[in-house]
């Protein structure tokens, strides 16, 4: 194994658990969203800033899945012409896809720090009645957009090694659009997966 092959190991088990860690921050958020809709309902009174803190774990719990939603290429993919290229090009355009999200998310991080580092030196606060230290949930993101990089890179590095040595099914398995065939093929296994459990 390589030490590409290890790094993308690695990144894929700290995927999982930021997939978890962002999945939790958003199933809290439309918990306290819940409770405050009730409360105000039933008792006319609010928690105040319900709103706020979820539209931050929104933002930190989608930077936070990024990273595992690439590695199980379950991004929205447009592919009707790419299904019927022949496999050469589609292993060049992955790439290129790759390359054109690592620069778009490179940029997205180093601009996201930029805004971070402002926050810090202003000690800025929300303009909000909870007045939430900025610099909390804009580190939360930067980590969670960091962790996407951290994850890009190395699938990045091993897609392009295997073009240049001609293993197209490796960049296919790796960087491709996902098929119709794998999408059921997958859907057959959680659904086995779960009779056995029953």
């Amino acid at each position: 194994m390589t030490l590409l092959d290890r790094w993308l190991e690695f990144a894929d088990r700290l995927s999982r658990y930021a997939v978890w860690f962002g999945g939790a921050l958003v199933l809290a958020s439309a918990l306290l969203v819940s409770v405050d809709v009730l409360l105000r309902k039933l008792l006319l009174v609010s928690l105040g800033g319900a709103d706020e803190l979820s539209g931050y774990a929104f933002a930190i719990g989608t930077a936070w899945a990024l990273g595992f939603t690439l590695l199980r290429r379950a991004n929205v993919r447009v592919d009707a012409l790419y299904s019927r290229l022949p496999a050469p090009l589609c292993a060049v355009l992955d790439i290129i896809a790759l390359l054109s999200l690592g620069l778009f998310i490179g940029l997205l991080t180093q601009q996201a720090w930029d805004v971070l580092a402002t926050s810090i030196s202003f000690e800025a606060r929300a303009t909000t009645p909870l007045q939430t230290p900025l610099w909390i949930p804009q580190s939360l993101w930067v980590i969670g957009l960091g962790l996407f990089l951290f994850t890009l890179l190395p699938l990045l590095l091993r897609s392009l090694l295997a073009l240049v040595t001609g293993d197209l099914a490796t960049v296919r398995r790796l960087a491709g659009a996902r098929t119709i065939e794998e999408d059921a093929a997958d859907e057959s296994a959680h659904t086995a997966a779960l009779r056995v459990k029953e």
